[in-house]
């Protein structure tokens, strides 16, 4: 899978008031560094509020916000950690919220890869020592290296 997580796209110790300003913290980042066009920050923000990305772990809420293809220059996942959670949709509900302190956001360039790449995802979400050393690890460099290798490593 030919997906750029660098880095530069793990941000730590983002404060957001709430999810919307987070999203559009996250996507900011992704276009500053040409990942996706000017039209993907209020994409992400619309389907947030149809579709919401939320997801319940062992520890605590994760959330993985994406939009449609078009919107994408390059593929790319953007990660970022907050200081204080924010609350988001649980994914499959309309009103139930879950508090999320991490965020990866996906910039994908096609849909198929879209599914696949979330199926590699939930791995590291189900697993709680691998989510841990995400929510903990000071070092940007080393989150990037640890879930570009746990993406790589479990498309079987």
């Amino acid at each position: 899978m030919s997906i750029s997580i660098e880095e530069d796209l793990v941000l730590l110790d983002v404060s957001a008031k709430d999810k919307f300003d987070l999203l559009s913290q996250v996507a900011d980042r992704l276009f500053e560094k040409g990942y996706v066009k000017s039209s993907y920050k209020d994409a992400v923000i619309a389907r947030e509020k149809i579709f919401a990305t939320g997801l319940p772990t062992v520890l605590g809420g994760v959330a993985i916000p994406h939009t449609d293809v078009e919107h994408v220059v390059s593929p790319a996942i953007c990660m970022a950690r907050l200081t204080s959670p924010v609350d988001f949709v649980i994914m499959g509900d309309d009103k139930e919220t879950v508090s999320v302190d991490f965020v990866f956001m996906l910039a994908m360039k096609e849909a198929h890869a879209q599914i696949e790449l979330l199926q590699n995802l939930m791995g590291i979400l189900q697993d709680e020592e691998a989510l841990r050393f995400v929510k903990t690890e000071k070092s940007a460099a080393k989150i990037a290296a640890f879930v570009k290798k746990r993406l790589d490593g479990t498309a079987e």
